[in-house]
């Protein structure tokens, strides 16, 4: 029995070496345990004796790391990191305090996106200033990725604004200017003004490189709480949550708040993996980051020519399934089934045909009519592309020369905001051109001038306007966007009644009254 404790006592003291190699900010599994010593010489062997059930020495299975062990503190991390992390706050921007973008949010009492009027499903956010004396003020987050003063941020915290400031952790403060955005992936670069020296910089990561169940922190300025830091996981990859064409979020359960958004997420080496951009309405723990990579993609286009070019198909696609895969005569029930071609597009110039399934794009496997989608738009106009197609059961390659994707969206030449509105702001308004994807998700038209805050007590709340609805036309005049309903309350009377035809979300229409500014109104 002597033998049989030394072989129990030995064989513990093994995986509790093992356990222990585990090296502090590791993210690998422990070496193998290390086997028993050898017996000394003077050790005489005993007749084997079956010891009872409890006292048989234990399996080894595998053993999860000691996560006590493998991360103790991420306050190195933060501190080599946090001095690029900077504050974004957004001065005389169209929306109001209440809400700063179509996208932004409102109020902390309601989801994290501020009470939106329109739904609770995943959705961009922004921060806010929650002091009422800034009427036109917003805040948000970014980093500083080269030392000539460029800052990435998300396009919704800078959209409609006319100035920009970015404030360091170390007190210096800069005046920055719009360089490049892409509407389409919520993603802005900016370029800081002035002295630009001895700048703190982050670089970007491998954000395919992450695995579900992998570290991340968050650093941003959550209502304005400046250096902000949260720490969780990988939740997910590759969400779809439709915001956009080409979402493909990571997404994580590290506290992200209104005021996250453009902020960082860092993994474990201190590089960026993400931008923080969206979060779940009536979730907890669930918020969505662009990946680096896509960034990297993005960042020569936005740096040199301030948007984004994109090839384009033409084609219209969905997803296949088991049940189209068998009955399109194809091997799997994954790929991207063409739906339809337009005319007189590279698709069609290429022979691509309906019923078409495109199962790889220049080698590389297409699961999904979105995986396609990204991977074209990946391209730039001009490039070749060779799709590997199924048709009829039969396999074929097809050679595609990409052309120039369309404004689709209407977001590639968005009028400037709006700067001399006193009209409409002493009836308590603040308005905002209608966006497409908001539009979309909320069946509402795609232009008017889109009500995105009403002061409380002014004569817009008396009319009963509410975030969220879209005026479309105005005594009797149609009202494409801000500007139109502006015109409109400058030339109206004082003290006359407006009569505005307003669209709710879901589509319905109704009529309000509001009564016009007199001149000396507050």
């Amino acid at each position: 029995m002597k033998a049989s404790a030394r072989a129990v006592f030995a064989s513990a003291l093994a995986l509790v070496l093992g356990q222990a190699g585990c090296k502090r900010g590791s993210e690998e599994p422990p070496e193998p345990a290390a086997s028993a010593p050898p017996s000394s010489p003077d050790t005489r062997p005993e007749a084997p004796q079956e010891a009872p059930p409890s006292e048989q020495a234990p399996s080894q299975p595998v053993m999860p790391p000691d996560m006590h062990r493998a991360l103790t503190s991420i306050a190195p991390l933060v501190e080599s990191v946090k001095s690029a992390v900077v504050n974004v706050e957004v001065r005389e921007a169209q929306p109001s305090p209440g809400q700063k973008s179509p996208w932004g949010g409102a109020d902390e009492d309601d989801s994290p996106f501020g009470g939106l009027p329109w739904g609770s499903g995943p959705q961009p956010f922004g921060g806010q200033q929650p002091q009422e004396d800034a009427p036109q003020q917003g805040l948000g987050s970014g980093f500083i990725i080269d030392p000539r003063g460029l800052v990435l941020t998300n396009n919704h915290v800078v959209a409609d604004a006319t100035r920009i400031g970015v404030q360091l952790p170390d007190g210096r403060e800069f005046s920055a200017k719009v360089l490049g955005t892409d509407p389409l992936t919520d993603v802005a670069v900016l370029q800081l003004q002035g002295d630009v020296k001895k700048l703190p910089v982050v670089r970007l990561g491998d954000s395919d490189a992450l695995r579900v169940g992998d570290w991340v922190v968050a650093i941003g300025n959550p209502f304005g709480l400046a250096s902000s830091v949260s720490l969780g996981i990988v939740s997910a990859k590759a969400r779809d949550i439709q915001v956009g064409p080409y979402d493909d979020f990571l997404q994580t359960d590290a506290a992200i708040n209104p005021g996250n958004s453009g902020g960082p997420l860092f993994n474990l080496k201190g590089e960026v993996v993400g931008i923080n951009t969206a979060i779940a309405g009536q979730g907890s723990g669930i918020g969505f980051a662009v990946p680096s990579n896509m960034v990297r993609e993005l960042l020569p286009q936005l740096e040199k020519k301030g948007a984004v070019t994109r090839g384009w198909l033409g084609l219209v696609v969905q997803d296949s399934s088991p049940d189209l895969g068998r009955a399109l005569k194809t091997p799997s029930g994954e790929g991207a089934v063409v739906a339809q071609v337009n005319e007189d597009t590279p698709a069609a110039e290429a022979g691509l045909r309906q019923d078409d399934v495109i199962v790889a794009a220049d080698g590389k496997p297409i699961t999904t009519g979105r995986a396609l989608t990204r991977t074209v738009a990946q391209k730039a106009p001009g490039t070749e592309l060779k799709l590997t197609v199924y048709r009829d059961g039969k396999k074929r390659e097809v050679k595609v020369k990409l052309g120039t994707r369309p404004d689709l969206e209407g977001v590639s030449k968005r009028p400037p905001p709006v700067e001399d509105e006193e009209a409409h702001q002493r009836v308590g308004l603040s308005l905002s051109d209608m966006d497409a994807r908001l539009a979309r998700a909320q069946e509402l038209p795609r232009a008017g001038a889109l009500v995105t805050d009403v002061v409380p007590g002014s004569s817009a709340e008396h009319a009963d306007m509410v975030p969220g609805m879209v005026v479309v036309e105005a005594q009797g005049k149609p009202v494409h966007g801000a500007t139109d309903l502006v015109q409109v309350m400058r030339e109206a009377t004082p003290g006359e009644s407006v009569l505005l035809r307003v669209a709710l979300p879901g589509g319905r229409r109704e009529l309000r009254a509001l009564t016009a500014p007199s001149n000396d109104a507050p």
